[in-house]
């Protein structure tokens, strides 16, 4: 998944191998994900940063781009998931955005879990990869525990740019905050990823430090935090699609990445904000 860095101001023609050895060079451990020989980091701008993973096993470096923001999204868990060929990720799934623990009576349970789903507008589905797997409990996170999460998308592809009038589902303007999230499910579809129907808030421009190329930070609505997505400028221009601006709306297909900022079950506790 290169093609992701370009999100971040790296250019489609970026040699990997580069990217890997400055990173080795000049970053620092990322202890949460595993040996330092294997797990660098490398802080660039606001937030912002590369995360260089090398795979004994096959010999390769995967390197992916990551956002530390500061907000933290509620998620009601469904369900985690963790990856066979990375210990260190794990794939969360559940809703977002559930109602306070005030607000139970507007649950119902689905399933045999019995994972308590919001009947409210605001809660909606997401799904997203954890890169800090190795902090969950040995023993799992029960389903209907929430976690808070610091959550960022990185478009595989978007599909439209422009006014409301323009999304693709005009019934989405009826939803809180104008947003539909949906997370892709069919047999074959990228994991951690959702389709996604939301309005821009603010658009910050930013520098790539290595390449000294522009690139946008864009903060979008949604039901109880706002969404932080990064676009590849070469996708967008080679589309014919026009530059996200505050007002307009944006669609298409993302990639969530984020970390645990909270919720995990103390020692001889159950999970803070459990609905169990």
């Amino acid at each position: 998944m290169d093609f992701l860095l370009e999100c971040i101001g790296f250019p489609p023609d970026q040699p990997l191998e580069d990217l890997v050895e400055l990173v080795c060079r000049e970053g620092e451990p990322a202890p949460w994900r595993g040996p330092a020989q294997n797990h660098m980091r490398l802080p660039l701008v606001g937030g912002l940063e590369l995360r260089a993973d090398h795979d004994p096993k096959r010999g390769t470096w995967n390197v992916l781009p990551y956002y530390q923001t500061h907000r933290r999204l509620r998620v009601a868990v469904e369900g985690i998931t963790t990856c066979a060929d990375s210990r260190f990720d794990a794939l969360l799934f559940g809703w977002a955005a559930p109602p306070l623990p005030h607000e139970r009576e507007s649950f119902h349970e689905l399933g045999n879990g019995g994972l308590l789903v919001a009947q409210s507008p605001g809660a909606y589905p997401i799904t997203t990869y954890l890169t800090d797997a190795r902090r969950l409990p040995q023993g799992g996170v029960m389903p209907g525990s929430v976690l808070a999460v610091s959550i960022a998308g990185f478009a595989l592809d978007v599909t439209y740019v422009g006014p409301d009038a323009g999304a693709s589902d005009i019934a989405v303007l009826e939803r809180e905050s104008g947003a539909s999230i949906t997370p892709l499910e069919s047999p074959g579809d990228p994991a951690g990823c959702a389709e996604v129907s939301l309005r821009i808030r603010e658009v910050a421009h930013l520098e790539n430090p290595i390449t000294k190329l522009r690139f946008d930070r864009i903060e979008t609505d949604a039901p109880e935090r706002p969404h932080s997505l990064f676009v590849s400028r070469w996708q967008l221009e080679q589309d014919g699609l026009e530059p996200p601006r505050p007002g307009l709306r944006i669609e298409g297909t993302f990639l969530f990445l984020g970390r645990i900022a909270g919720g995990l079950p103390g020692p001889k506790r159950t999970a803070r904000g459990s609905f169990g």
